[in-house]
Parts: C-alpha cells; structure tokens; sequence
C-alpha cells in the first residue's frame, strides 16, 4: 500500500481563544483562517496559521473547562521556522515576555503561549 499523507492541523485547547488569538497574530504572523461554533455554544474552534494555509493551529475552547490545562511533563511542542533577522524575532519575543527556554548551543529558543504551549523558534535554513 502507497500512503500519500499530507499535514492538516495540530490542535491546541485554549482556555481564552481571543487572547490566544492575538498572542499567534503577534509573536507569529499566523491569521485567522476558519472559525466553527458549536449551536449551543458548547465550544468554539478557531483555526489559524499562514496565510497560504500551509499550516494550521486549532485553537479549541470548550465552555465547561474554564480551568487552565495540565499539558503533563512530556516535551510536546510546535516548532516554527520564521523568516528575517532571526536577532530581532528573539529580542521581539523577550520583549513580550514569552521566552520560556533558550538553547544558544543550538542556535534555538522556545516561547509559550498563554496556555503554557511552548512553541520552538528556529531560522530558515
């Protein structure tokens, strides 16, 4: 059998959505893509990423968890390749306080959103 797959989405649970939407648009460009609402207002699913849709994030927010989420102790992350002065990006991203962990041997650095995801910065290669 020959599988041809291709990425859709990585989904995120949120505890704020407009707040994490603004922190994507901010710390990486991404955009608002595709919302759905659930009829009664049950949950809300925002997707956002790159224009082009090469990639996109699901922001999930379900009405009956409106406490923060346990993420665990695994290394789970999203990593981002961003375009520019990769200098400028990590001065930008300390500037907004979201810089969890940097790695200088590795050339890396990691931020984390509202709800604690942490989202790995590297440079176009």
């Amino acid at each position: 059998m020959d599988i041809k797959a291709h990425f859709d989405h990585v989904n995120f649970n949120v505890t704020d959505l407009d707040r994490s939407i603004k922190f994507y648009n901010e710390a990486l460009g991404f955009v608002k893509l595709k919302e759905i609402d659930h009829p009664d207002g049950a949950f809300k699913i925002v997707f956002v990423g790159t224009p082009d849709q090469k990639f996109r994030l699901e922001l999930t927010w379900l009405r009956d968890h409106p406490q923060p989420y346990e993420l665990g102790e695994n290394e789970s992350h999203l990593a981002v390749r961003v375009e520019g002065d990769y200098d400028a990006i990590r001065e930008y991203h300390r500037q907004m306080g979201c810089i969890c962990y940097e790695n200088h041997e590795m050339g890396l650095y990691f931020i984390h959103d509202p709800d604690d995801y942490w989202i790995e910065i590297l440079k176009v290669h």
